[in-house]
């Protein structure tokens, strides 16, 4: 891929992504699979008013030694050296940027409940510092391509080649085109006014049916509101979450969801895929669960905690996005969940509640929004959707048919 265009994915994701102020600490974690570009990106920062650029690099056979050779108790211990550089996040405030590139099924064969044991442990001394942060700092999920997850896509073709085609589907989902900020603040007003219209309609409830099996009905928070595009945080500071981002999102009341759902799409989680499954819900809580492919795992994702079997999120997508469109897919829920509707088990948004500043987070989680260690979205939507939304004044009014907005 040529340098100048891999240059304006970067300056997208510093200046749109994560819109950098001028002198604010910038920290980006990433795989190893792309040094060159990230050191580009690195020089963008700095470029769009960076103070300081911090690199935290990942790399998944690693982290597969570590849980393999160290016991819970270690891998659950959250050093003092670590709640220091927590604190420092707090009074900072710095932008985060992730970079996604991991093999899907780079932990295959890890000791699912030890990694899930650690994270339990490790959980109640990290949340109180994410708390303190919640909303208040830009932050962006971006992608680039790794060998391994370039050859699960395009198993065909050689390492170069596939690598190749993938950064080609990353950056035209990206809309990282002549003039990407230009094309972005375009898609931004489109969601917008979709948001819009949804919030004027005054959601009770969204009831699901497909011809899969899936019957499905979910309550609303009476004032939450639909996001979707780019967001402001507290700080007053717009920013664009996602690259790429298709959806119109809003949070559920916690514990007001009946009925199935049954995935489309393979999720990836932990590193590894649950495939073929489905979620059955009983007063908001997922209480049964089947899957063709590690149904271990999704049952003990959804036992992290309290919170974690219970809904954060419900996002609406059309068929005929341009992810979906590619027909490719990506095995990496950054893009997949942009390819068609979903929802996430897990913490919701408080910022999703109107006039949001105005509360607490606490107030904000009173008010319905869930509250968890995990958000992990799942992929239900396909061309045999159909959502209606039932208002509050009683009036039933279609939002999707057959996986297409309706309006």
């Amino acid at each position: 891929m040529k340098k100048t265009v891999l240059r304006k994915y970067a300056r997208l994701i510093a200046r749109v992504g994560v819109n950098i102020q001028k002198k604010q600490e910038v920290i980006i974690q990433c795989d190893l699979d792309q040094p060159e570009f990230v050191k580009i990106l690195v020089e963008e920062c700095y470029r769009a008013g960076a103070g300081k650029v911090i690199v935290d690099w990942d790399y998944q056979p690693l982290t597969k030694i570590h849980y393999r050779y160290r016991n819970i108790t270690t891998l659950g211990k959250v050093e003092k050296w670590e709640q220091e550089r927590f604190q420092h996040y707090v009074d900072v405030l710095p932008c985060r940027i992730y970079l996604v590139s991991e093999d899907p099924d780079g932990l295959k064969g890890i000791n699912q409940e030890k990694m899930a044991k650690a994270m339990q442990k490790r959980y109640p001394i990290v949340k109180p510092y994410r708390d303190k942060m919640e909303n208040k700092y830009q932050w962006c999920i971006a992608a680039v391509p790794g060998e391994k997850w370039a050859k699960k896509l395009f198993p065909e073709l050689p390492k170069g080649r596939a690598m190749e085609k993938l950064w080609e589907a990353i950056l035209f989902t990206s809309r990282v085109d002549e003039d990407p900020i230009a094309a972005w603040e375009a898609h931004n007003k489109d969601l917008h006014d979709r948001c819009a219209y949804l919030n004027g309609l005054g959601i009770d409830k969204l009831v699901y049916k497909g011809d899969n099996g899936t019957d499905f009905t979910v309550g609303m928070i009476e004032d939450a509101e639909f996001k979707g595009g780019g967001d402001t945080s507290l700080k007053g500071i717009f920013f664009n979450p996602n690259i790429p981002t298709e959806e119109c999102f809003i949070s559920p009341k916690r514990g007001v969801a009946e009925g199935i759902v049954y995935a489309t799409k393979p999720l990836s989680y932990q590193g590894q895929l649950i495939e073929n499954f489905s979620v059955r819900f009983e007063n908001g809580k997922a209480v049964e669960v089947h899957a063709e492919k590690n149904e271990g795992l999704l049952k003990q994702m959804i036992s992290m905690d309290e919170g974690a079997s219970y809904l954060g999120e419900c996002a609406l997508v059309p068929v005929n996005s341009p992810i979906s469109e590619s027909g490719l897919l990506f095995y990496e829920t950054l893009f997949d969940e942009n390819a068609a509707c979903h929802l996430a088990l897990g913490m919701g948004f408080a910022d999703t509640i109107k006039d949001f500043e105005k509360y607490t987070l606490e107030e904000c989680r009173e008010k319905g929004i869930n509250d968890s260690m995990i958000h992990v979205d799942f992929m239900i939507g396909y061309d045999g959707l159909d959502i209606d939304a039932v208002t509050r004044d009683g009036k039933t009014v279609p939002i999707f048919r057959k996986g297409k907005w309706a309006f």
